[in-house]
Order: structure tokens, then C-alpha cells, then sequence
């Protein structure tokens, strides 16, 4: 049985906060398939070693879009991206589709971590 996927993302202000999200929910994110952008991955693994996170390109670089890619092929059941609202961001267009494949793919999605421990509490 594969288990079910979710995608961990956060702009650079969120990172930390991502990880420590990760650390503090390690348990229920061990029944997922992780996907995560390039430095989210990366600082979620070094939070949580136990995890297993497959790293995409980072989000300006692609990564964003690989994963709208996993939303629209039906590979990605959940998504947890913690955005940062106050800060501008130049790939700001690749944010705005990803968020629109989660709504139009109906899946769950969190873009702050108040969300984001609700919908890993219903898991």
C-alpha cells in the first residue's frame, strides 16, 4: 500500500518555523510520503533525520511548479505551505498557481501553521 503524500513548502521567513512544525508532528508526518521544496526539505530533514524527504528544486527554481505538477497528476494529497504575507516575492505568479491546482485538485492545503495543526490533527 503507498502511503498518502503531502507537500511541505515555506518562504524564507516560515523555514524555521516549518521545521519546527516538523520536529513537533514528526510522528503523524511518518505516515506520509514527504515531498518538500529544495531548502525546506533540507532544513526539515536536518530537524527530523528520521524522516524520509524527497528534496524538488528549490521554489523560484521550479520547485513550486514540480509539485503544482504531483498536485494535477493526483500524486499529492496535502499540502502545508507557510507563507510569508509581509515579504515580496519575485516568483509570487508560481505561488498563486500552485495555490490555485490545491483549490482546483481539491485537496487540503494550509498556507499558515494554525491550519496546518489542525488539518495533521485530523490524520
Amino acid at each position: 500500500m503507498t502511503l498518502p503524500c503531502i507537500a511541505l513548502i515555506a518562504h524564507d521567513q516560515k523555514k524555521d518555523d516549518m521545521a519546527d512544525f516538523a520536529r513537533q508532528h514528526q510522528k503523524a508526518l511518518s505516515r506520509f510520503r514527504i515531498v518538500a521544496t529544495g531548502t525546506t526539505g533540507g532544513k526539515v530533514q536536518e530537524a527530523c533525520p528520521d524522516l524520509q524527504v524527497t528534496r524538488l528544486r528549490s521554489g523560484p527554481l521550479g520547485g513550486d511548479q514540480q509539485i503544482g505538477a504531483m498536485i494535477a497528476t493526483g500524486d499529492v494529497d496535502m499540502l502545508l505551505f507557510f507563507i510569508d504575507p509581509l515579504t515580496s516575492m519575485p516568483h509570487d505568479v508560481d505561488v498563486k498557481a500552485l495555490t490555485r491546482l490545491a483549490t482546483v485538485y481539491d485537496i487540503p492545503m494550509a498556507l499558515n501553521r494554525a491550519t496546518a495543526e489542525k488539518l495533521i490533527d485530523f490524520q
